[in-house]
C-alpha cells in the first residue's frame, strides 16, 4: 500500500475545517447551557423576585440610613426636621466627639468589652465547633448519632431560655458580674457545630486522613493541617454568625452584669437611652453611639461576605 501525500494547502484546509467544526460545537454547547440556565424562567417571575429582593433590601437598609442621618443632627433638629433627610446644621463630628469623651470615655470601654466578648468568643466558638463537627463527621464511635441529635436540639433552644439558669449557676460559682459570665456562654455554638459537621462530611475526604496517618501524623496534626484548611469557608461562616450574634446580644449581659464597666455596647447604649426623658442631650449620644457600634459589623460583613457565601454553598453539589 502506498501512503497518500497531502500538500501544505490541503493540510491547512483540513486544520481550518476542524477548527470551524470545534467552534460550532462549542457554540452549540454554549447555547445548550444558556437554555438550561433560562429554563423555567419567565419575565413575570423575574420581576416578582426582583421586587421582593428590593423590598427586603429596603427593609434592612432604611434603619441603617436613618441612623446615619440622625447621628448628624442636634437634639432640636432630630425632632424638628425630616427624619430621613439631613438638617441644615451638620453636627456629626460634634456628636461623635461627645460620645467618645462622655463620662471619661466610658463608650470606648464598652466598645472594648464588645470586642472582647465578640472577638474572643466568636474565635473560640468557631474552633470548638470545627473540632466537634470534624469529630462527628469523620470518627465512628458509640453514641455519635445521639450526640448529634442533642446538638440539633440545642439549636432549637433560644438563648433567653437558658439565661436565668446560667445566672443561677454562675452565681453559685462566683462568676456572675464578671467577664467570664458573658464570655463562657458565647463559646458554645450548636448551629456552628451542626454546620461544621455537615461541611466536613461533604468536603474532607477520608483518603486524605488515611494518607496523613500513613505518613505518621497524629490525629490533632491531621485536623489542624488538613481539616481546618479544607473547612475554612465554613469556619468563616460560623465566625461571622457568632460575631454578629455576640455583638448584638443584649439579654445575657443584662442578666449577668451589674457593673457598668463590664457592659458591652448594647447594654451601655440602652443605659443612655433610658435617660433621654430627663436629659434630652442623651439623644445625640445614643444616635452617635449606635452609628459607631454598627461600623465593625459592616466592615466584617464586607470583608467576609465572599467566604460566607462560599461556606453556605460549597460542598452542597458534587461533580
Amino acid at each position: 500500500m502506498t501512503a497518500t501525500a497531502h500538500t501544505p494547502v490541503e493540510n491547512d484546509t483540513r486544520s481550518l475545517t476542524t477548527a470551524s467544526d470545534s467552534a460550532r460545537a462549542a457554540r452549540r454547547r454554549s447555547r445548550g447551557h444558556d437554555s438550561d440556565r433560562s429554563a423555567g424562567r419567565s419575565p413575570g417571575k423575574t420581576i416578582i423576585v426582583t421586587v421582593v429582593l428590593a423590598l427586603v433590601a429596603v427593609y434592612f437598609l432604611v434603619p441603617a440610613y436613618w441612623v446615619v442621618v440622625a447621628a448628624t443632627k442636634t437634639t432640636e433638629d432630630l425632632f424638628a426636621t425630616n427624619g430621613f433627610w439631613f438638617a441644615p446644621t451638620f453636627a456629626l463630628w460634634e456628636n461623635l466627639g461627645r460620645v467618645i469623651s462622655y463620662d471619661g470615655g466610658v463608650f470606648l470601654r464598652w466598645f472594648a468589652n464588645s470586642v472582647l466578648y465578640a472577638g474572643v468568643g466568636a474565635l473560640l466558638a468557631t474552633y470548638f465547633a470545627a473540632a466537634g463537627g470534624y469529630a462527628l463527621a469523620k470518627y465512628a464511635f458509640r453514641g455519635r448519632d445521639t450526640i448529634f441529635g442533642l446538638v440539633l436540639g440545642g439549636v432549637l433552644v433560644p438563648g433567653t431560655a437558658t439565661a436565668l439558669p446560667l445566672f443561677l449557676l454562675f452565681s453559685q460559682m462566683g462568676l456572675a458580674n464578671t467577664y467570664w459570665s458573658v464570655l463562657l456562654p458565647s463559646l458554645v455554638s450548636p448551629f456552628g457545630l451542626f454546620l461544621c459537621r455537615i461541611y466536613a462530611n461533604a468536603t474532607v475526604d477520608a483518603s486524605l486522613i488515611e494518607a496523613g496517618r500513613i505518613d505518621g501524623a497524629s490525629e490533632l496534626r491531621i485536623f489542624h493541617t488538613l481539616g481546618l484548611r479544607i473547612m475554612t469557608p465554613a469556619l468563616v461562616t460560623v465566625f461571622l454568625f457568632q460575631l454578629v450574634g455576640i455583638w448584638n446580644n443584649y439579654f445575657l449581659p443584662l442578666v449577668m452584669l451589674s457593673d457598668s464597666d463590664l457592659f458591652p455596647i448594647t447594654l451601655g447604649l440602652n443605659n443612655w437611652r433610658s435617660q433621654v426623658d430627663r436629659l434630652p442631650e442623651f439623644y445625640e449620644l445614643t444616635t452617635g453611639g449606635v452609628l459607631l457600634s454598627i461600623i465593625p459589623l459592616a466592615i466584617a460583613m464586607i470583608v467576609l461576605q465572599r467566604f460566607w457565601r462560599g461556606g453556605l454553598t460549597e460542598g452542597s453539589v458534587k461533580a
